[in-house]
């Protein structure tokens, strides 16, 4: 038998509480939304979702702050919004229905007060930032909601367990004539970045929420007085915390919590099956290595149906947003401004994008059959005491000088000219017009950018150390020019996605007014047919 370690012995507790609460069935009112009318919200969701389209993890905080600016728009107060939101967030499917207390309208009532006065109490002397204040106080505000309305405590005992675990051994040094200028609190800062980033794939909202929290452990209650302090403080706040998911060697430690999360994965997968007597079965070899190759099975099928669902939904965003800019946008251009329409060419620039989607899909590998025995190891590494804790290194080099910047930069340039060169050469030889080449260079990097996204996601459960070849480095300095433009153009259609914007205008507004009188009619119809017995 071996000897279990402190941390998971704490981290089965922490599991144990919450099999025990939620077994724990009290008889309080629940919210009940018309399953009729409920259908029908849950299929404009996934419409919705193909419009603009997010990871599957971030769906139900999007439709949260779509439906606070939206009710915002109306009620600039916020008063009464909580009951509105949390309704129409249960009719989407983003909620079970008739499982959410009611007492939680109120909770998240005070949860939308509180940022309101936040935002009216702010300094009112940069106007320039306010509209960017807004969007992320609305994104930490959705945050709260979110955890309000579903509290993720398995997910946070994980994100702490493995922050400890990945604090003692993370260790900076500094290369040769290179000074470490990382404080202890600033690397604790950065492996909690790196934990949240790595294992669940959380994104900066939900990251700078968390690190508020950290800041401001009072934030969920916080008293009138901090409020006050938070409120004349928030654009140094904010600044602050866009600084920490911003550091120099953020992307050094995710890269060690992203090779090393499938072990973290795993062993809440294991402790998730049987909480109350997992203590017991682990500390027994043979039956934890078979409990680790039956989780490590189950994490592959699911991540294959995850790829799988955002390749579907990804393709069909660009490619319904394609279509749209081409009748909206690409055919008056060429046939009444240029002269140079061709059917041709308007199907080349359609389906060459998701055809491209389906080739960077079809050629994900799946983790080799050797990383199951190093997902082994690495479990049994962390969860049995040993004497002898494995180090990961950080290591911080000089900065470049400027003259070795300088060529990095044109070598750089030159690539990104012969890439999108040679692109434009071959769009020219297909007779394409000047705006048809620029839309199709839009979409082609907005595919590869997502593409590859979803080809790193194919790695989630990889342990071993990737290798590098001769065959990539070539690939790389075509494809990168293409992938960094795709992630500039994916961060500003975000900002202005005109479907979106359209679909928010003139199609939600109504449908959601039609969805609450349909509801309302419903009942009224309950009430009538009572009546009659």
């Amino acid at each position: 038998m071996k000897t279990i370690s402190q941390e998971t012995q704490q981290l089965i507790k922490e599991y144990q509480q919450h099999y025990q609460s939620s077994q724990k069935k009290e008889e309080v009112p629940t919210i009940h939304v018309d399953e009729v009318v409920s259908r029908v919200a849950i299929f404009y969701e996934k419409i919705r979702g193909i419009v603009d389209w997010k990871e599957e993890h971030l769906l139900r905080r999007t439709a949260i702050i779509r439906i606070l600016k939206r009710r915002l728009l109306l009620y600039k107060n916020g008063e009464d919004v909580a009951k509105m939101l949390v309704l129409e967030l249960i009719r989407g499917g983003h909620f079970p229905n008739d499982k959410i207390p009611e007492t939680k309208i109120k909770e998240v009532q005070k949860i939308i007060d509180k940022y309101i006065f936040i935002l009216a109490n702010s300094p009112q002397n940069k106007e320039k930032l306010k509209y960017q204040l807004y969007d992320w106080i609305l994104g930490l505000s959705a945050c709260e909601i979110e955890e309000a309305l579903s509290p993720p405590r398995k997910e946070k005992a994980l994100i702490r367990y493995m922050e400890k675990m990945m604090s003692e051994r993370i260790k900076i040094k500094g290369g040769i004539f290179a000074k470490i200028e990382i404080s202890e609190n600033e690397k604790n800062i950065q492996i909690l970045i790196a934990v949240q980033r790595a294992l669940f794939k959380l994104d900066s909202p939900i990251i700078s929420y968390s690190l508020l929290k950290r800041r401001f452990p009072e934030w969920s209650e916080a008293p009138l007085s901090l409020l006050k302090e938070i409120a004349e403080n928030i654009y140094s706040i904010w600044k602050d915390t866009e600084k920490e998911l911003s550091h120099p060697l953020a992307d050094k430690f995710y890269q060690i919590c992203e090779r090393y999360d499938t072990p973290y994965l795993i062993i809440g997968d294991i402790i998730s099956e049987n909480p109350m007597k997992v203590e017991e079965k682990i500390t027994h070899r043979e039956v934890l290595e078979n409990l680790i190759k039956e989780a490590y099975k189950k994490r592959v099928v699911t991540l294959k149906k995850r790829l799988g669902r955002a390749a579907v939904f990804a393709t069909s965003s660009i490619f319904i947003t394609k279509v749209a800019v081409a009748l909206a946008i690409e055919i008056p251009l060429d046939k009444y401004l240029t002269g140079e329409f061709s059917y041709f060419v308007l199907s080349m620039n359609i389906l060459i994008p998701p055809l491209l989607m389906c080739l960077l899909i079809l050629t994900i590998r799946l983790p080799r059959k050797e990383n199951l025995q190093r997902v082994i190891q690495e479990v049994m590494k962390i969860i049995y005491e040993t004497k002898k804790k494995d180090i990961y290194q950080i290591r911080i080099f000089k900065k470049r000088s400027i003259v070795l910047r300088t060529a990095v930069g044109i070598f750089y340039f030159f690539s990104f000219c012969l890439t999108f060169g040679i692109i434009i050469r071959t769009l020219k030889w297909l007779n394409f017009g000047i705006f048809s080449q620029i839309i199709f260079i839009v979409f082609l990097s907005l595919i590869t950018f997502a593409g590859v996204k979803i080809r790193e996601r194919s790695k989630e459960l990889t342990v071993e150390e990737p290798k590098e070849t001769l065959l990539r480095t070539t690939i790389d300095f075509f494809v990168l020019p293409i992938i960094r433009l795709g992630k500039w153009l994916s961060k500003e259609w975000e900002k202005h996605n005109v479907l979106a914007t359209l679909f928010n205008s003139f199609i939600e507004m109504p449908f959601q007014l039609f969805i609450e009188f349909l509801e309302q009619w419903r009942y009224f119809l309950k009430e009538m047919k009572e009546e009659i017995h």
